[in-house]
């Protein structure tokens, strides 16, 4: 072997480690959180500061690296596969040679082994090179954002600014392995997902519905408000003008308790004196939306409205909360029954207000669609085409609906009991059957002939010699 082919030699197996280098840092940068680098700058950590800077950026400094990596890898196969090629005399031994060698030392040497250092001891790592790394985004950065802009430009789709970045979905998958691994509890897996289900969710899902609320008419006075509010609970109600579509306000108990301190005559003071403006918001907007709108507001309930304008619901910011944390429940909430409870005979018990997806997938059944049906209760009164009561039932598919209780300030049906209906068992062929019943009235019918014949010839034969004596 050459001195030439030595010195090749030589730079390919020190690429080699090299690239390794790079897959090791890269892997490190993209396992570890920048909550936990921040934590790290205000312990004191050294180079912390540094590792915080190339965290901000990244997606950059990982594109970087990955494209540090593929040129080792590529001049180290290069490398060899020149050095191969003269030794053998023979392009076709030489390459294959060099592509075997290479593929096995890429894959141990620089895909598996570094990386999995990496992950193992991301933050020792991401310490350690978090200067290298930072100096080489500045010196070589403007290079791999060409190389991004230029891949961008051949290929289909918008593209990503600073390299492919985690999906929403990525982020998912990877709350749900944190889970697996007991890096994170159950219930903060849950509140995680639920944040994420926020920007999917609309007013009209959280709300309290119409008929749920509980509202005071403009003419009324304090004393009956107050005395309203004590027996409901609420602290906030909205007022109606001419109608339960004409919401003029919301009256808060604070208000009205303050209008009975002293000598004031509260039988003479009206609500819509006290009340304070409704905030209004349509039932299609986002709750993360909604949210951010409520707090910059400074308002705690809105009231709200469908496509037509008509009084729809209300939410509150205790229900959005509910969607992340569950629920939430105060003094005031009564002791509800679970949605769903099987009961020992197989059928289930159900609140009304159960969406019929739930139903369908609970009995594992297709039900009808119907864009105006959201709830149980609302696909018994399609079925039966009135209002159901107490006792109202029909079968909607392969289920059995019964209304089972009314509840409630308007005595709605409150719970259902539901069950699979059974299929009627397959009658069996008819068989014939011999009657022995008709052979034997034929038997008696052929006896009785036979006896009167029997008596006939008898009584002829009585009456023979009678005739024949003189």
């Amino acid at each position: 072997m050459s001195s030439t082919a030595i010195t090749l030699l030589v730079i390919a197996v020190l690429l080699v480690p090299v690239a390794g280098v790079f897959a090791a840092v890269d892997a490190a940068l993209q396992g570890i959180s920048r909550a936990r680098v921040e934590t790290l700058r205000r312990d004191g950590v050294r180079r912390a500061e540094a590792l915080l800077a190339v965290v901000e950026d990244r997606a950059r400094h990982v594109s970087l690296l990955l494209l540090l990596r593929i040129v080792c890898e590529t001049t180290a196969a290069v490398l060899i596969a020149v050095i191969l090629f003269v030794e053998f005399d023979g392009v076709a031994a030489g390459v294959v040679t060099a592509a075997a060698v290479m593929t096995l030392v890429s894959y141990v040497l620089v895909g598996v082994g570094p990386r999995t250092l990496g992950r193992q001891h991301a933050y020792s790592i991401a310490l350690a090179a978090a200067g290298p790394t930072r100096l080489l985004g500045r010196l070589l950065g403007p290079v791999a954002t060409l190389l991004i802009l230029l891949g961008n430009a051949i290929t289909p789709g918008r593209g990503f600014r600073d390299g492919p970045f985690s999906t929403e979905v990525e982020l998912r998958e990877l709350v749900d392995i944190a889970e697996e691994r007991g890096v994170v509890e159950a219930g903060e897996r849950n509140m995680i997902q639920s944040v994420f289900s926020l920007g999917d969710t609309i007013a009209r899902e959280v709300m309290v519905p119409r008929p749920d609320v509980v509202f005071v008419e403009a003419g009324k006075n304090v004393r009956q408000a107050l005395a309203l509010a004590l027996r409901s609970g609420f602290s906030r109600i909205p007022v109606i003008g001419e109608n339960v579509d004409d919401i003029v306000g919301v009256v808060y108990l604070k208000d009205l308790v303050r209008r009975t301190q002293g000598d004031q005559d509260t039988s003479r003071i009206r609500v819509e004196e006290i009340m304070r403006p409704a905030s209004f918001v349509p039932e299609s907007k986002p709750v993360d939306v909604l949210l951010r709108d409520m707090q910059a507001r400074r308002i705690h309930m809105a009231v709200v409205v469908d496509e037509y304008g008509g009084f729809a619901g209300l939410l509150t910011i205790e229900d959005i909360l509910e969607e992340i944390v569950g629920e939430i429940d105060d003094e005031h909430d009564a002791v509800h029954r679970p949605p769903v409870e099987e009961l020992p005979d197989g059928s289930y018990r159900v609140t009304a207000r159960l969406p019929v997806e739930d139903l369908a997938d609970l009995f594992r059944v297709e039900l009808p669609e119907d864009d105006d049906v959201e709830t149980v209760g609302g696909l018994l009164a399609r079925a039966i085409g009135r209002v159901p009561i107490e006792g109202s039932e029909t079968v909607v598919g392969e289920l059995h609906l019964l209304a089972e209780s009314t509840g409630g300030r308007r005595n709605q049906i409150d719970t259902m009991l539901v069950r699979r209906v059974e299929e009627p068992e397959p009658e069996p062929e008819a068989e014939e059957i011999e009657e022995p019943e008709d052979d034997e009235r034929a038997e008696r019918r052929r006896r009785k002939r036979e006896k009167k014949e029997a008596a006939a010839l008898a009584a002829e034969a009585a009456e023979g010699p009678e005739r024949v004596s003189p």
